[in-house]
């Protein structure tokens, strides 16, 4: 008889930076810094602005500060001291959400792309927390928007090798600290339209007593040649945002090749799968994720909530939608499948069932 306990989701916490505004506050901040740009530029952007579907976000620095010339080296700097005090707040708050203490996490990923830290964050937070020394560290730098889903994935695998063992993901990122201020290209102003900060924390490990999720099994889908999609280009004044105008077609070209073998290899089709838990890319991306999957009577309205409410956080983004699922009460049986494109070109996928 099997007495091994199995590794379950056990909770998930965000932690919100201080500043805060709605889009239609930003929109006059916007105009004023388009002030000498041609009128139909002007009202192009604005448009981009209003209809992005984010209604709020929020950010490690004031509005004005967003709007101000600084070096990469101050923003950088702000990135990390901000980021921290988040970063210990979201994985204390994920523990009393599970009833643990710090001492009892075996294993500490954390995720950002958005900022440079060496030593990463998690030596940080082991000695502020007083984690255990022994705790093995992973900080994941360079997988973007894919890297909250990836770090379930690489979670699920240490856990499944280490009986008994827990494990913490810190998503942490301030994609406004990538803002650059000089750059009028469409990138620059879509990625500003959509992006905010934000920080979760997600805790795995063995539970028997409640119904959680638990992770059946991880896959990552790598699209060839497509490397100039999203990314970062390292400049003097800081990360500049790479994302293709083309993204949304790319995924739905190879929507069906990224779902359909996933599922098929579990003995499942989609309309076995109850939840979707998708990383909420931008409208475009989540308009035609809904799209396809209005056709097999299923819906995204989560994610879709969080977008509109947060605006796309890079990694963190879909823990902010996982968190929405924990705080509901699903069946045990029901599924649910977390989705999530990255630099690179890749999809992250991660197969749930509730026990």
């Amino acid at each position: 008889m099997n007495t091994k306990p199995t590794n379950k989701i056990l909770a998930t916490a965000k932690a919100l930076p201080p500043h805060t505004r709605t889009t239609e506050e930003i929109l006059p901040v916007v105009e004023a810094w388009l002030a000498n740009q041609p009128k139909r530029f002007r009202d192009k952007v604005l448009r981009i602005f209003k209809y992005a579907q984010v209604d709020r976000r929020y950010s490690i620095m004031d509005l004005e500060d967003v709007f101000t010339k600084t070096s990469f080296e101050e923003k950088n700097n702000h990135y990390a001291i901000e980021m921290t005090k988040l970063a210990e707040l979201a994985l204390q708050k994920a523990l009393d959400k599970a009833g643990l203490k710090p001492t009892d996490i075996d294993f500490i990923i954390t995720t950002s792309c958005t900022g440079i830290m060496i030593p990463s964050v998690d030596a940080f937070l082991i000695n502020s927390l007083k984690m255990k020394q022994d705790v093995v560290r992973m900080p994941i730098t360079e997988m973007g928007c894919a890297a909250g889903v990836s770090a379930l994935i690489y979670a699920h695998d240490l856990l499944k090798s280490n009986p008994g063992k827990r494990a913490a993901i810190v998503a942490l990122e301030s994609p406004t600290s990538t803002f650059q201020l000089d750059d009028f290209s469409m990138t620059n102003m879509v990625s500003a339209a959509i992006f905010g900060d934000g920080v979760a924390a997600t805790i795995l490990g063995p539970n028997d007593d409640k119904v959680l999720p638990v992770i059946k099994d991880t896959g990552m889908y790598h699209f060839f040649d497509e490397l100039h999609m999203m990314g970062f280009n390292l400049t003097n004044s800081g990360l500049q945002m790479v994302l293709d105008p083309s993204v949304p077609e790319k995924i739905q070209e190879h929507f069906d090749d990224i779902l359909l073998p996933f599922l098929e290899r579990n003995q499942l089709k989609v309309k076995d799968v109850e939840h979707f838990i998708f990383h909420p890319g931008g409208k475009k991306i989540v308009k035609m994720v809904e799209d396809l999957l209005h056709d097999m009577g299923k819906n995204i309205d989560i994610t879709k909530e969080v977008l509109r409410i947060y605006g796309n956080m890079s990694s963190a983004t879909v823990l902010y939608v996982l968190e929405e699922y924990l705080n509901k009460e699903i069946p045990a049986g029901e599924k649910g499948l977390m989705l999530s494109f990255g630099p690179g070109f890749s999809a992250q996928r991660v197969l749930l069932e509730w026990e």
